[in-house]
């Protein structure tokens, strides 16, 4: 593919998934749009054997956008990282279709592993503001990462992850839409159990407070 059917993917992607745009010249002002170019420039030199070249493209590419791609990660079609600033993708990272970032994601390794260190992401899965996902495993399609998460292990298709660490909510297995992109209304297992806990809690309160108000009354009726 060209440089050019790249330039128009990254503009039609863009365009689509930020409803900030008021006019179509605000993607060239886009970071997303320039890391992506640098990236699959890198990526194409990366693969052909000239690391060096492909390093100082993304490095480059990074101090400016302030998002850092190292060239040999494989990422896939329409593909966005809306703000941006702080996102890191490791070397053996695979990103899948239609994926969506926010910024200060990291795709990182753990630092023990060899060969494939990355996450692999698949496609529709949308990765909230903040996310880190640590080390080589899946986190499966049409699945979403909650804000702030840390994600150390393997995610199936079709779920919410939030918390620290990650925590799996399973969604009924039904397929996210790609226009869902709300990171805030996201189900929280452990939020759920400490409202039923405080339930009980005040049901055990009342409870208590029967008893004792029959105590009296049968100390009073014994006098």
């Amino acid at each position: 593919m060209g440089m050019i059917q790249y330039m128009k993917e990254e503009f039609a992607v863009i365009k689509e998934r930020d409803p900030a745009i008021k006019s179509p010249m605000e993607v060239l002002l886009y970071p997303t749009f320039h890391v992506m170019l640098s990236y699959r420039r890198a990526h194409r030199l990366y693969l052909k054997g000239h690391y060096f070249w492909a390093r100082f493209i993304s490095q480059r590419a990074a101090r400016k956008t302030g998002i850092e791609i190292h060239p040999g990660a494989t990422i896939g079609k329409g593909f966005f990282i809306d703000h941006g600033s702080g996102v890191i993708i490791g070397e053996t990272a695979i990103v899948g279709d239609n994926v969506t970032l926010y910024q200060g994601v990291t795709l990182g390794g753990t630092g023990k592993e060899t060969g494939k260190r990355h996450p692999t992401i698949g496609d529709n899965v949308m990765i909230s503001a903040g996310a880190k996902i640590i080390g080589s495993f899946t986190v499966g399609e049409n699945s979403k990462i909650g804000a702030g998460s840390v994600v150390l292990e393997e995610v199936p298709p079709n779920c919410t992850v939030v918390g620290v660490p990650g925590r799996i909510v399973k969604r009924d297995n039904v397929k996210i839409p790609r226009d869902d992109m709300d990171q805030v209304h996201l189900p929280d297992p452990v939020k759920e159990d400490l409202t039923i806990l405080q339930h009980e809690n005040a049901e055990l309160v009342n409870r208590v407070l029967d008893l004792e108000q029959t105590v009296r009354t049968l100390n009073v009726n014994a006098k």
